[in-house]
């Protein structure tokens, strides 16, 4: 266990609480990138199979716990998202626009 890779997860790790509670308080995708949090998974996918396959140790649990921080972050983006696309639906006019006669 390498004591960089656990101040590395940890400190990654501080910022998500915040994040999911300013996307689930917000509904809003604003400032969110779906591309971003995808990458950002399968980064922690490929630290846990690491150490799942080649130096299986505690800090498995550190990539556990960001892993799930960052799929609740992006499950409240799609949330936010579903709520935003649903709402401007909702409130767009059902009757055409008035004919413009060219006088």
């Amino acid at each position: 266990m390498s004591i960089f890779e656990v101040i590395m997860l940890i400190c990654f790790g501080a910022a998500w609480p915040l994040s999911i509670y300013k996307s689930y308080t917000s509904q809003s995708t604003a400032g969110k990138s779906l591309a971003f949090l995808i990458v950002i998974l399968l980064g922690y996918v490929a630290g846990i199979l690491h150490k799942v396959f080649n130096q299986y140790d505690a800090v498995v649990y550190l990539y556990l716990l960001n892993f799930i921080m960052v799929l609740t972050d992006l499950l409240i983006y799609l949330r936010n998202r579903r709520m935003t696309t649903n709402s401007s639906h909702r409130y767009k006019s059902k009757t055409p626009p008035p004919a413009v006669s060219a006088k």
